[in-house]
C-alpha cells in the first residue's frame, strides 16, 4: 500500500527532503519516497508499507535512477522483512521491476543475502530483518561516499582535459541527489564544478519523451544556484557545431563487461556528435553499475516503455486545464504506433572515460574494467 502527503519547498534552497528514506511510525515501518513524477510543480512524499507498493514506485518512475534504484532495492526487501511478508517474492517481483538498471537487482541481492544469512546463523526472523535493514542503510551510506568521490575525480578529470576552467557542460537525463544516497554521478561532478567556480553553463537536454532533464535536472541545478539552460534535445547538435559544449557528462545504468554503456534513450547520439566534434563525453557511474555478467552491449536488456509516452504529453500529477491529474494530452492520431525504448547503448569507442568512485578508467576497455572492478572488491574487502 501506498499514501502520499504534500511538503512544501517554495524557496531555492537546496532540498532537504531526501529521495528515499526509512521510517518508523508507530503503526509499522515504511519506506518514504520523494514522488519524483510530482516535481517540479510539487514536493510530495510517497509512503511504500509494502513490496508492491515500491514496484509500482519504480515502474511508475516515482523512484528512479540507477544508484538509487539499488538502495530503494535493498530497503523493499528489508520492508518485506520486517512486515512478516514473503521476502523471496519480494526480491523477485522488485528485481524484474526495471530490467536495464542492473543496481536494482544489486542492492536486492545484498539485503536478500544480509537476511538469509542471519536465518542461517540461527537468528530469528526479527534479527533476520534487521540484518537486511543494516545491509541496505549501508549500501545507503556507500553511495553517498561513492558519490563524493565521484565527483572529485570527475572534476579533477575535467580539469585535466579542460585546463582553464570556465567548463561548458552539457548532460542528459537526470543525475543528481534525486538519483543517489549522494549528490549524484554526472550532476555532482558538474555541482563540484560550479563549487569551485569553473562551471560557465550547464546545457541541460530536455530528455524526451519523459522530461527528466527539464523537470528534474533544471530543478535541481536552479536549487543549486548553477548557471544552466535548457535545450530541446534535437538541439544538441547545434551547440556543438557552434563550438559550445567542452565537455558531455553522463549517467549509466548499466555497463558491460567490455566497456558499453546503457543510458537514457538521447545518450548515444550525443557520443556520436562528441566523437565528431573532438568533445570529451565522460559516463560517471559507481562501480556497481558495472555488470561483468553482461559481456557487450548486444547482451543488455533494453526496457521497452508504453507507447502512451510518446504519443501523449503527460499532464503533471496535479490538475491542469484540460487533462485529469495524471492523464495524457494526445499529440498523435489515435492509434498511433511509437518505438519507445528507455535506453540506448553506446559502444565503448566513443566513451572518452569512465569515472567511479575508484577513479577514472580511460581509454575504456574490458581489461581496464576488470581491474577497476578487482580494485573494488580489495577496497570493500579491506
Amino acid at each position: 500500500m501506498a499514501d502520499q502527503y504534500a511538503q512544501s519547498g517554495e524557496d531555492n534552497r537546496p532540498t532537504e527532503i531526501p529521495a528515499i528514506r526509512w521510517d518508523e511510525p508507530p503503526e509499522g515501518p515504511v519506506l518514504v519516497l520523494l514522488d519524483q513524477t510530482r516535481l517540479p510543480a510539487e514536493e510530495v512524499e510517497l509512503v511504500c508499507t509494502d513490496a508492491p507498493a515500491l514496484v509500482e514506485a519504480i515502474r511508475t518512475l516515482a523512484v528512479r535512477g540507477a544508484p538509487l534504484l539499488g538502495i530503494a532495492g535493498a530497503y523493499g526487501v528489508a520492508l518485506a522483512a520486517a512486515r512478516g511478508f514473503d521476502v523471496d517474492e519480494a526480491a523477485q517481483a522488485l528485481s524484474g521491476a526495471r530490467p536495464t538498471a542492473v543496481n536494482l537487482a544489486v542492492g536486492v541481492r545484498r539485503a536478500r543475502a544480509a537476511y538469509r544469512g542471519a536465518l542461517a546463523g540461527g537468528g530469528d526472523p526479527e534479527r533476520a530483518a534487521a540484518a537486511a535493514l543494516q545491509a541496505a542503510r549501508a549500501l545507503h551510506r556507500e553511495d553517498a561516499e561513492a558519490s563524493a568521490r565521484m565527483a572529485e575525480h570527475g572534476l579533477a578529470l575535467l580539469d585535466e582535459l579542460l585546463p582553464g576552467g570556465g567548463h561548458r557542460v552539457l548532460t542528459h537525463c537526470n543525475t543528481g541527489a534525486l538519483v543517489s544516497g549522494g549528490e549524484g554521478t554526472a550532476f555532482a561532478v558538474a555541482l563540484a564544478a560550479h563549487r569551485a567556480g569553473r562551471l560557465r553553463r550547464l546545457w541541460v537536454d530536455e530528455t524526451r519523451p519523459l522530461l527528466q532533464g527539464a523537470r528534474l535536472t533544471a530543478y535541481e541545478a536552479a536549487r543549486n544556484g548553477m548557471a544552466y539552460t535548457l535545450l530541446t534535445d534535437s538541439a544538441a547538435g547545434s551547440l556543438f557545431a557552434a563550438g559550445e559544449v567542452d565537455a558531455v557528462l553522463i549517467g549509466a545504468d548499466r555497463i558491460a563487461a567490455d566497456g558499453s554503456v546503457a543510458n537514457k534513450v538521447g545518450s548515444y547520439p550525443l557520443a556520436v556528435l562528441a566523437r565528431y566534434h573532438h568533445v570529451p563525453f565522460i559516463v560517471v557511474a559507481p562501480v556497481t553499475t558495472v555488470d561483468p555478467e553482461t559481456p557487450d552491449g548486444a547482451s543488455i536488456e533494453v526496457e521497452q516503455r508504453a507507447g502512451h509516452e510518446v504519443t501523449e504529453v503527460t499532464a503533471p500529477q496535479v490538475p491542469v486545464a484540460g487533462a485529469e491529474a495524471g492523464g495524457g494530452i494526445p499529440v498523435a492520431p489515435l492509434g498511433t504506433q511509437a518505438y519507445n525504448p528507455a535506453f540506448d547503448v553506446t559502444p565503448p569507442e566513443l566513451v572518452t572515460a569512465i569515472v567511479t568512485e575508484e577513479g577514472a578508467v580511460s581509454p575504456v576497455t574490458a581489461s581496464a574494467l576488470a581491474e577497476l572492478c578487482a580494485r573494488s572488491r580489495q577496497v570493500t574487502i579491506s
